[in-house]
């Protein structure tokens, strides 16, 4: 859904983000919908601010990415000096997510056991998996015919006991 304003929709935070914020900062304060919507703008006028200043820095210093550091030059030459420090705690709480996160996936690695063994383990326990399978459908088919079996023999015996019954009776029929 394109609107008028060209890709300046696609350029926004999501409402949804400013509004938990708002609640979170401002728990028992009411917010009008259109100062909702000025906020949502201020934010991301702000990030194009400092985005693009950080840019220009990061261009400055022959650098194909944006770093950190060019992000708070960025602030500082924008007369936001006052955010630097706080926004130096929110990058070195950033890096201990990032290292919890790099550490939690390189556990197998931490296992201490060559991922050669690992993958001989798991192709074994595919292989015991599939002859428990196995086993167990050949039962499954044991027991099926075992039933029919005793169908047939029900039926066979059930047979017989009418053949004899009525042989009986024309024998009754014979001697009267």
């Amino acid at each position: 859904m394109a609107s008028s304003s060209g890709n300046d929709d696609d350029l926004t935070i999501p409402r949804a983000a400013i509004n938990k914020m708002i609640k979170e900062t401002l728990p028992n304060v009411r917010v009008a919908n259109d100062a909702r919507e000025l906020v949502v703008n201020c934010c991301t006028e702000f990030i194009h601010l400092v985005s693009s200043e950080a840019n220009e820095i990061c261009n400055k210093s022959e650098k194909k990415t944006i770093s950190p550091e060019h992000v708070i030059n960025a602030l500082e030459s924008l007369g936001f000096g006052s955010y630097i420090a706080e926004v130096k705690d929110v990058l070195q709480e950033c890096k201990t997510v990032a290292l919890k996160r790099r550490k939690a996936s390189s556990r197998l690695e931490n296992l201490g056991i060559p991922e050669e063994e690992l993958l001989r383990q798991q192709q074994e326990l595919f292989a015991k998996a599939r002859q428990q399978q196995a086993e167990l459908a050949q039962q499954e088919w044991l027991q099926m015919q075992q039933a029919a079996q005793q169908a047939q023999l029900a039926a066979a015996s059930a047979s017989a006991a009418q053949q004899a019954g009525s042989s009986q009776d024309e024998d009754e029929e014979d001697d009267m």
